[in-house]
């Protein structure tokens, strides 16, 4: 009884109250109130169709990705304490970290991991929803921004390849910026690039790496790019994305099972076509119907026959037919 009482003392106070504003019990109103009034559980909605829960169908890769993105944001904030991005400290801070920070060498390598799985997760989810449709209306404009975050995943992990300074990552990305010469328009090797005055020392790749060739200005800008703007960027695009799937209504789906066919009725008989009545016009140049008056017949009367004329003789075909006038010439 004391139990009960220290208990309720707790729950029913005011510092009580003023943390969780509504009780625990189980029902669907308070289920409710409790998600939209949790700082953290109304960014979700309070209530999900049960195929959002089918690992089957959703496989769970859009949420694995912004899990992975989250160890990523973790981890690599946890790396820039011990990180300067120079040509002169970024080899040896890396090694540093490897060797001699505690937990330094597991830090990277979750770091390192995360980006490969997030890559291949943003990969698979991509196809998860091409494969089931889910780009179909009413959800084109969030496909568009689901092609956007792809686009600054791998910027992400392209940034980032070079921050180790090392020979694998300097002729990586000395390689993957030599294609940016043959982007049209703003490559010096590329369609109409000449044409619009592009220059090795003005066009896009020069923009990439603060010069022509792979040095310490390349290091700066990837790494600005990789731990500042590109992060703030992906943040906001993600946010626009969860955002339009509430507003979308919720995680696409199957189509809801349907239900069993009817068995067959029999065929109901045709019915007749009405009859067209006839129509007589009056001296007005109205049209009235004509209604036929129907004839009752007794029914103790039997049909009368007409009688049959009898066959002509000889004789009386012999005989002159009177004449009319002489009866009255005779009076």
């Amino acid at each position: 009884m004391a139990k009960d009482s220290f208990s309720d003392s707790i729950t029913k106070s005011q510092i009580w109250k003023s943390i969780f504003r509504h009780p625990y019990e189980d029902s669907s109103r308070n289920r409710m109130l409790q998600v939209l009034d949790n700082v953290f559980l109304h960014l979700h909605p309070t209530k999900v169709p049960k195929y959002a829960t089918d690992v089957g169908f959703t496989w769970g890769m859009g949420g694995i990705s912004f899990l992975l993105f989250l160890v990523l944001t973790v981890t690599g904030v946890m790396l820039m304490f011990y990180y300067r991005p120079t040509a002169e400290f970024a080899y040896n801070d890396m090694k540093y970290l490897q060797h001699d920070v505690p937990f330094g060498m597991f830090m990277r390598n979750m770091h390192r991991w995360s980006a490969h799985l997030m890559v291949i997760t943003v990969w698979l989810h991509m196809f998860r929803v091409f494969m089931t449709g889910s780009y179909k209306s009413p959800r084109e404009f969030n496909w568009g921004v689901g092609v956007i975050l792809l686009t600054l995943t791998l910027l992400l992990s392209f940034t980032g390849y070079l921050l180790p300074w090392d020979q694998l990552a300097i002729w990586a990305v000395t390689v993957g910026t030599n294609m940016a010469r043959a982007t049209p328009l703003l490559g010096n090797e590329g369609p109409l690039g000449p044409e619009l005055g592009m220059r090795p020392d003005n066009d896009v790749r020069f923009a990439l790496l603060g010069g022509t060739v792979v040095g310490p200005a390349a290091l700066i800008r990837f790494y600005v790019l990789h731990v500042i703007f590109l992060p703030i960027t992906i943040s906001i695009f993600i946010a626009v994305h969860f955002w339009r799937v509430r507003k979308d209504g919720g995680i696409s789906g199957p189509r809801p099972d349907a239900k069993p066919r009817p068995t067959p009725i029999a065929a109901k008989p045709k019915r007749p076509r009405p009859v067209k009545k006839a129509v007589v016009k009056t001296d007005d140049g109205v049209e009235k119907p004509t209604v036929a008056k129907a004839t009752v017949k007794p029914a103790t009367e039997k049909p009368v026959e007409a009688a049959k004329p009898t066959p002509a003789t000889p004789e009386a075909k012999s005989e002159k037919p009177a004449e009319p006038n002489a009866d009255k010439e005779k009076e």
